[in-house]
């Protein structure tokens, strides 16, 4: 199918276009569409009409994601500014889903409200968080969701609660080929200054134990019940563990880094190797928490 031959869009559509530059790792193939929609209208539009056939992606900030290296077959969805206004009410926020988590917890913090501090600790976009029930800092998406919008794949806005969602430990039971577009974050009065203090201190934190400046995806593995992925893969001997100019973070080994010209299969086979080692090691399973799309060369 030829970009011509798509519904129209009156945001960006643009083919044949290259992922890598928009993902952490800097890995990945084109995908064959990408379409940036204007607005939810723009979006809903579009989908009503693309051909059933024809696979829809969406992604976010693309900070736990590995594209790999044959790229995205269909259209790949990416919310821009259009999807990132941020509305603070007196008990909560309403927030587009291409808002970057960061930038939510400071709208909050300047606002005097409490409650989403642990959002600046995650390195990605509020829409994502939802489709991941992502977390950090101790709080997670689940404690402070109320309802999110997302578009069908038939091109209907539907609002889901909390609970129709299923968010569970780095999971969620979105609908298949839905698109997160708008939250609504619970939060509560609280002391600026009290605010701003967590948030630093998350900042502070994460800045010693994790390699922000690196060319990586957030956390690799999910924790499983009781135990520390980190743990367990350094158990493994797997911290400094190389394939090509993939590694394991040496700062923290729950993290893959890209040294620089690394593949994307290069990162997944490292993945996989780490996962060998610790279930040779430890007996337990390690679950991928960063999610891996797109056709393997």
């Amino acid at each position: 199918m030829m970009a011509s031959t798509l519904p129209f869009t009156r945001g960006r559509m643009k083919e044949n276009e290259s992922l890598a530059p928009m993902t952490w790792f800097r890995v990945g193939g084109p995908a064959e569409f990408l379409l940036r929609p204007a607005d939810v209208e723009d979006l809903c539009d579009f989908l009503r009409l693309l051909p059933l056939e024809m696979p829809v992606t969406v992604i976010g900030a693309a900070s736990n994601l590995i594209i790999r290296d044959g790229g995205i077959n269909g259209v790949v969805v990416k919310l821009a500014r259009g999807f990132s206004e941020i509305e603070v009410e007196a008990d909560g926020l309403v927030v587009g889903a291409a808002a970057l988590d960061v930038t939510v917890s400071e709208h909050a913090a300047a606002a005097g409200l409490a409650g989403v501090e642990f959002l600046s600790g995650i390195p990605g976009t509020i829409g994502g968080a939802v489709a991941m029930n992502a977390g950090a800092y101790g709080g997670e998406i689940a404690d402070v969701l109320d309802w999110a919008d997302v578009v069908t794949r038939s091109g209907e806005v539907r609002r889901l609660s909390v609970q129709e969602l299923g968010l569970s430990y780095r999971h969620s039971s979105l609908p298949t080929d839905a698109v997160v577009v708008r939250v609504r974050l619970r939060a509560q009065q609280g002391d600026v200054s009290l605010i701003a203090a967590r948030i630093a201190e998350i900042r502070s934190k994460r800045g010693a134990s994790q390699p922000v400046r690196a060319r990586t995806g957030g956390s690799t593995f999910a924790n499983p019940e009781g135990q520390k992925a980190w743990e367990l893969v350094d158990a493994a001997g797997c911290r400094g563990l190389t394939l090509g100019n993939a590694r394991v973070s040496d700062l923290h080994c729950n993290f893959l880094l890209n040294l620089g010209g690394a593949t994307a299969a290069e990162l997944e086979g490292l993945g996989e190797e780490v996962r060998r080692r610790v279930q040779q090691k430890s007996g337990v399973s390690l679950r991928w928490e960063i999610k891996r799309i797109g056709v393997p060369l």
